[in-house]
């Protein structure tokens, strides 16, 4: 579809992010397969056509299951798409996870997405940051900003709630998906990251998502798995047979303790230390 017949407001914001896009001539997207660069992606088809395509990283923070649904939905859609090994571990300085490691991390990345668009031809780079993102402590979006990276939708000004309806209107597979943010991101500032650690955290939040809880973190301190719950789902992990099945999977996967977090599940909670 190339016009939303609609005059209501959203559907407008749509097509006046359709007409940004389009004026960028050609756009690769940093695609993560999430709620937002789904979106963006598949409005850059619309509005670029055949002048578009998808790049994405391949890391020890990335789960395997998002980089093979980004591959799957770009072979879905007939857009031309490339991944590429960026391993933030390599990075100076990253493993220590210091409180700009974000921004560490986001510099080495939109380097590298860069050099890829400027190979194949692209005019412009652009990030699925929306305006909710700038709510929070986000070094990541220093990088992006001083690399000329674009963020359409904080350019017009969509909201996440905006983008999940949009997305449900237009049918796409990630409406109702859960956040994700990378696997460091689980871990607390000045914390050392590691591989086995990072592979420890996103088997305990597989096994939880394989049990059907839907929005979750595992936070990781040290030999402690802190779990992130939506309120609505704390009830059902005090089951007994799901308590123990996942006591008993964390401490498969190398942790001591295993810990409910009673306020539950919400965005960059490790950056609540930041103000003490």
């Amino acid at each position: 579809m190339d016009k939303v017949n609609s005059k209501e407001p959203l559907f407008e914001k749509y097509e006046e992010l359709k007409e940004y896009l389009r004026s960028l001539k050609s756009v690769a997207v940093a695609f993560s397969s999430g709620v937002d660069s789904t979106f963006l992606l598949f409005a850059a088809k619309e509005a670029l056509k055949e002048n578009v395509m998808a790049i994405t990283a391949s890391s020890c923070s990335f789960p395997a299951r998002e980089l093979n649904e980004a591959i799957k939905y770009c072979k879905s859609q007939g857009i031309r798409y490339e991944t590429f090994n960026s391993e933030e571990l390599e990075i100076e300085g990253f493993s220590h996870n210091p409180k700009n490691r974000c921004y560490l991390c986001k510099k080495e990345l939109f380097t590298k997405i860069k050099k890829i668009a400027e190979r194949e031809g692209m005019n412009e780079v652009a990030e699925g940051s929306n305006l909710d993102d700038n709510g929070d402590y986000r070094p990541g979006l220093t990088a992006v900003a001083e690399l000329g990276i674009k963020s359409p939708l904080r350019h017009i000004g969509f909201t996440k709630e905006e983008i999940r309806i949009l997305s449900k209107h237009f049918g796409l597979p990630t409406w109702d998906k859960p956040s994700f943010a990378c696997l460091a991101s689980r871990f607390p500032y000045g914390d050392e990251i590691t591989k086995k650690k990072l592979d420890m955290v996103d088997r305990a939040e597989q096994f939880l998502m394989d049990l059907g809880f839907h929005q979750l973190r595992v936070r990781i301190h040290g030999d402690v798995a802190r779990i992130e719950l939506a309120p609505d789902e704390m009830e059902r992990l005090m089951d007994e047979g799901i308590r123990t099945k996942v006591y008993d999977a964390f401490k498969e996967t190398g942790f001591i303790y295993v810990s409910l977090d009673l306020k539950g599940y919400r965005t960059g909670s490790m950056n609540e230390t930041l103000n003490t």
